[in-house]
């Protein structure tokens, strides 16, 4: 029987993408190129010490940590952005082409791509839904291509540059479900913070209160999210990405009440 590995692109997505391994126990570069394309391999982050290890890449196949495919949730990884790179540079000079380029792409219509769509949505559901903020050029949902079915993310762009930040800045409730909204590009500044934090090994019977009340002693919690059905994972997103940063990587007990079924 095939192995298949969770693999997401950002360690926020609410949807992860399950890889099958080679019968050698590897998983193919072209593998993961066909979900992500750019990626150069994958990582996760320590259970132990919470930081992230990068896996080896050997002949285009990317070995296993320790040999074996853990449960862990596995990241897409990309190339070190190189705009923050040459906008630093550029500041110790008086030209700096590469900022200029950044600041005209920003004007230009982008594809922002939807996270956390139910799987009922329909690509006609989803462009009724965001046709409040102007006019699309694209409404596309994400299918299978092997059973048809929703992936459960897919692709918007406005005609109206100007609309995309206030898109980006909000959660969409859609059908029911709380998405997210965000550019792909991974250069952009909106993304160097996040306001949301992901936690694992969230224990069974934990509830949205649970978590509201816990970490609402770090920062205001705007909102709480946990998939369902229960995979032992959760979201919460607070108002000022700060309180969500000085969380980042640390191990937290969370104790909750015991309710009666």
């Amino acid at each position: 029987m095939t192995q298949y590995v969770r693999t997401v692109e950002d360690e926020n997505d609410p949807e992860p993408m399950e890889l099958p391994v080679e019968a050698d126990g590897t998983i193919l570069l072209s593998t993961l190129h066909a979900q992500y394309p750019g990626a150069t391999g994958l990582k996760y982050r320590n259970p132990d010490s919470g930081a992230m290890r990068g896996l080896r890449l050997v002949e285009n196949a990317i070995q296993p940590p320790d040999d074996v495919w853990h449960d862990y949730l596995y990241i897409a990884a990309f190339p070190k952005n190189t705009v923050t790179d040459n906008k630093r540079k550029g500041e110790e000079t008086q030209d700096n082409p590469v900022g200029k380029t950044r600041k005209v792409e920003r004007n230009k219509s982008t594809d922002l791509i939807v996270l956390g769509l139910p799987f009922r949505t329909k690509p006609e559901d989803m462009k009724s839904y965001f046709e409040q903020y102007g006019e699309l050029e694209l409404a596309e949902i994400k299918n299978d291509h092997i059973t048809g079915k929703s992936k459960g993310f897919g692709f918007v762009r406005f005609q109206d540059p100007t609309v995309q930040d206030k898109v980006v800045s909000r959660r969409h409730q859609i059908d029911g479900r709380w998405c997210d909204v965000r550019y792909p590009d991974r250069g952009y500044p909106e993304r160097e913070q996040s306001k949301k934090i992901f936690l694992r090994r969230v224990g069974d019977g934990t509830t949205s209160e649970d978590l509201y009340s816990y970490f609402g002693q770090f920062g205001e919690v705007t909102d709480v999210y946990i998939p369902t059905p229960f995979r032992g994972i959760a979201f919460v997103t607070f108002a000022d990405a700060e309180d969500a940063m000085k969380l980042l990587g640390e191990d937290r007990t969370i104790k909750v009440s015991w309710r009666p079924k």
